[in-house]
């Protein structure tokens, strides 16, 4: 008790914020697992030998309003000027009703991925309404729920042109008019792959004899816009494939991309309500043609029916995804940028068809007066023909033009040694037009209201229908949008509701504190490609928060690039092919990786031309030592790397993980651990000092970030010093290396992560890992008597996770972990993590943020359950017409005939639930054979919609 009291300040306020039990109730669960302090219980779960010397030290934490006050100081650091540097980054402005209903209500920030249907209606239909966008708009069959960014958008479709063409070459062909970032990242994914990458003009140097597809920018960077029916068509002559990066608002003006025979469409949605933010997040778009709907990677929503008949979304083929897949996946997909996705569907909802119409055609009117007054001034655009963006010849004054820009309160594009580009947005007001006319010594131009003739080209005028939707034809009264954004939370289970106890996902407070800044003009309007003057406060958050990191990991250098956990392992593995090349070994290609280890694991090796050799577990859940260096020793002369997650994925530390990390050195090959489970080692232990090379850290899970239904997410990687040259390099520059479209990832979202570290400071740090670990020790043993731990560490306790198994039950009283996870809907919970590391198990993980009172009515539930089940088991229930079997039940279940032989009270009422806040679900057990059967990705009909309200 002693011990406990020392490490935790009641009075201080970060401590009070992010741990969720009392000083009184830690020492009531360390009574209950037989610990005499946290100290001693600390000591019998991790292994004295990775223990850290020392203790975290940021100084004292600060109070929320000082933490407030320094992020608002650091704010001020930056300069907001207006940016028409374009280049993929817009302008935009995000509905008020939208940025307080969905952007800044935890309700859909604090969501997870929608793996339990039943609990996701709302997200799930959100992200169904953005498939429906993104298919009107490119005229293409199938979209998927969003990506990372546009660039790691066309990286996947150059993967998935590879699969689906019929061409044998290695070569992609890239659009010189495409975003340099765009260029970058390709260039940095075809290189592992052994895929040579062409740059060129499609019209005169495309041979599509020669490659396996082409990307095309539409419109183009320089503004540019080409019908590109000509090229596409000759690509399929030859078995190739065509991909087309489109501008979404310029879709509502010129003919889609599937019209021009696109057999894949890729984009930013940023534009469409999304803050640039310094870089993201924002959410890409991909859509496909139906024939190529197997080879699309990413989440896809489709429509299905529950137990009763009623419709119903869930995710649907996930069984061509990387966590089934493993190193035979074509993707490592893993977070895509739901909330945003969220964002860009419910901005197309509230404009509608001609609402957004309306603004491409204000954006391409405010585009074409400039270009008129620079025309007037003597400066001709390159393009006749633009939507958005004018390219103009300056000569030798682009330096003058630039800098008088500046001081006119405006950024515009260096276009190579003489050119300079300008892209007008939604938000472009007549007095910017005039500040850009100023720069190029037009003070006296006069800014004229009417309406200039437009200069799209005639041929590429859009025809066809988009948006046709009901739902996209809504009453758009701002009362109505906010009750259509609430009935669909209402659908949700988010954690500001209940605990989610999802195991390896850390699911943990979203202080609303650390959320604030994001929403601030100075870190949510600031364009990725400002000069570095612009962004000194984003610089010295990023320069801060790297050297936190670095003190927490014991890595030397942190690249915040990764825009996700397994963009994260990407990048690692690539510093170590780096490093490999740069010592002459480009032969070491082998990557040792346990049968345990995430799906994404043995996907990124892949990615990064690694052959993956499977190690596996012994009976304790750990590495099998012994068949790790067996496997070492086979494939010395090749090893490049192995893949570690520690603590494991089963919930333990390890005792011999420095043992592996020296078996790997000595056979030459560099130690990737997975930083997925660092919330368990936070100020206890550093992977750079127990042997590791390389992390990456999921910032999402351990440092707060919220999850957003399925993103955003941030997987910055922590190297050793010798791997620093091999850190991921500038998407600016278009050449190879970057593995993301901005230079610090979604560097929006940094600003939580940093108020985090300062408010919780190194000793609220390390006592977070401390009560994670006691919280989880705590579950297990409350639960053991009632369901087998699967693992457990040397001594007896688990780490911050435990592993129920649920086998046993399949036999005695025919339950499958399905069936529990399902019942724990209705007890108000999300259900754990299922079927994984093990297949018909739940794993938990209760975090440092809940309160004994909920883990205690999560225990209570899961003991109720266990109850139910021995009833099957004795006889008392049916063994296949009982609460297990029809859980979740609905509103609908409290009316109409009930035939069933439990009552009503017992399937709706179980021990857990609310009474009156009970949870209802929407809908019944989903169906996921039918949809997978019946696939539909895109808003049912209208008649569906009629029916429904019957």
């Amino acid at each position: 008790m002693t011990s406990a009291a020392s490490q935790y300040d009641p009075y201080d306020f970060a401590n009070r914020r992010h741990i969720g039990p009392t000083l009184a109730e830690i020492g009531e669960m360390l009574e209950r697992v037989g610990a005499p302090s946290l100290d001693a219980l600390i000591d019998e779960t991790l292994p004295p030998d990775i223990r850290q010397a020392g203790g975290l030290d940021f100084g004292r934490a600060l109070t929320e309003r000082r933490a407030i006050e320094r992020m608002r100081e650091t704010a001020d650091k930056n300069r907001l000027l207006v940016s028409l540097i374009g280049q993929g980054y817009h302008g935009t402005t995000m509905p008020p009703a939208i940025q307080r209903n969905i952007f800044e209500n935890p309700a859909w920030y604090t969501a997870y991925s929608p793996y339990q249907p039943e609990i996701s209606q709302g997200r799930l239909e959100a992200l169904l309404n953005f498939q429906t966008l993104v298919c009107d708009l490119t005229a293409l069959d199938v979209a998927n729920a969003s990506l990372l960014d546009e660039a790691t958008a066309a990286a996947e479709a150059m993967g998935m042109a590879k699969r689906v063409a019929t061409s044998k070459a290695d070569a992609f062909f890239i659009d010189r008019d495409c975003l340099p970032q765009t260029i970058a990242v390709l260039r940095t994914r075809a290189a592992p792959l052994g895929w040579r990458i062409v740059v060129g003009d499609p019209f005169t140097d495309l041979d599509p004899a020669a490659v396996f597809g082409a990307l095309f920018q539409y419109p183009g960077v320089t503004g540019a816009i080409r019908d590109l029916s000509e090229p596409i068509a000759a690509l399929h002559g030859a078995g190739a494939v065509a991909v087309v990066a489109a501008d979404p608002l310029a879709l509502t003006l010129l003919k889609a991309p599937g019209e021009m025979g696109a057999d894949i469409a890729v984009g930013s949605m940023q534009r469409y309500g999304v803050p640039m933010g310094y870089g993201g997040p924002h959410a890409a778009y991909m859509a496909t043609r139906d024939a190529h709907k197997r080879a699309l990677p990413g989440r896809i929503v489709g429509v299905s029916v529950d137990a009763r008949g009623n419709r119903a979304y869930r995710l649907a083929l996930q069984t061509r995804e990387q966590h089934i897949r493993r190193e035979k996946a074509t993707s490592n997909i893993c977070t895509s940028q739901v909330l945003l996705a969220v964002v860009a569907s419910m901005y197309a909802v509230y404009h509608g068809p001609m609402g957004l119409k309306a603004i491409a055609q204000r954006v391409h009117r405010d585009a074409v007066r400039l270009a008129e007054g620079l025309e007037r001034l003597g400066f001709t655009p390159d393009h006749a023909a633009f939507f958005d963006t004018v390219t103009v010849p300056v000569g030798a004054f682009q330096g003058v033009i630039l800098r008088n820009a500046v001081a006119n309160g405006v950024n515009l594009r260096k276009v190579g040694a003489d050119r300079i580009g300008i892209t007008v947005d939604e938000r472009t007001r007549p007095d910017i037009v005039q500040a850009v006319w100023r720069a190029f010594g037009g003070d006296a131009l006069a800014y004229d209201e009417a309406w200039p003739a437009p200069r799209l080209p005639a041929a590429l005028h859009r025809t066809s229908a988009y948006l046709t939707h009901p739902i996209f034809h809504m009453n758009r009264a701002e009362s109505e949008m906010t009750r259509y954004m609430r009935r669909l939370a209402d659908r949700d289970l988010a954690l500001d509701r209940a605990m989610i106890p999802l195991g390896s996902c850390t699911m943990k407070l979203n202080a609303t504190a650390e959320m604030l800044p994001i929403s601030w003009p100075e870190f949510s309007e600031i364009h990725p490609h400002v000069p570095a003057d612009q962004a000194a406060g984003y610089h010295e958050l990023i320069g801060d928060l790297s050297e936190k990191l670095c003190a927490i990991t014991g890595y030397d250098a942190i690249s915040m690039q990764p825009n996700s956990g397994a963009q994260g392992e990407y990048a690692g593995l690539l510093a170590i092919r780096g490093y490999h090349l740069s010592r002459g070994e480009a032969h070491r290609t082998v990557c040792l990786i346990p049968s345990s280890a995430h799906g994404t694991n043995p996907a990124s090796a892949q990615m990064c031309g690694m052959s993956v050799v499977v190690v596996g577990a012994d009976a304790h859940g750990n590495v099998d030592v012994d068949d790790f260096r067996r496997k070492a020793e086979q494939h010395a002369d090749r090893l490049a790397a192995c893949m570690i997650t520690y603590p494991s994925t089963h919930g333990v530390f390890e005792a011999r993980v420095r043992e592996l990390c020296a078996i790997v050195h000595e056979h030459g090959g560099q130690v990737y651990l997975d930083g997925a489970n660092l919330n368990a080692l936070v100020g206890l232990a550093r992977p750079g000092d127990i042997g590791a090379d390389v992390s990456h850290l999921n910032l999402h899970k351990t440092f707060c970030i919220p999850h957003g239904g399925g993103g955003p997410g941030m997987g910055p990687i922590g190297v050793k010093a010798h791997l620093i040259p091999f850190l991921p390099g500038d998407p600016r520059t278009g050449e190879a290396g970057a593995v993301s479209a901005a230079p610090f990832g979604s560097t929006s979202i940094l600003p939580i992560s940093w108020s985090y570290c300062l408010m919780m400071g190194g000793r609220g740090l390390t006592q977070a890992t401390r009560v994670a670990i006691l919280n989880a020790n705590y579950i297990a043993k409350r639960l053991e008597s009632a369901y087998p731990i699967l693992y457990a560490g040397a001594q007896g306790r688990v780490a911050h996770e435990c592993i129920v198994d649920l086998r046993p039950f399949q036999k005695s009283a025919g339950v499958t972990n399905e069936d529990v996870a399902k019942r724990l809907i209705d007890c108000g919970f999300h259900p754990p993590t299922m079927s994984w590391p093990v297949a018909g198990t739940l794993m938990i993980e209760p975090t440092e943020s809940e309160t004994k009172g909920e883990i205690d009515r999560f225990c209570d539930a899961m003991l109720a359950i266990r109850e139910e089940i021995r009833a099957i088991e004795t006889g008392r229930a049916d063994r296949a017409d009982n609460p297990l079997k029809n859980a979740p039940h609905t509103v609908q279940d409290l009316i109409g005939a009930w035939e069933r032989p439990y009552s009503r009270e017992a399937a709706c009422f179980p021990a857990g639930a609310r009474g009156m806040d009970k949870y209802w679900p929407p809908v019944n057990r989903v169906d996921n054979a039918y949809g997978d059967r019946n696939l539909m990705c895109s808003c049912p009909p209208p008649e569906a919609y009629d029916a429904a309200a019957e």
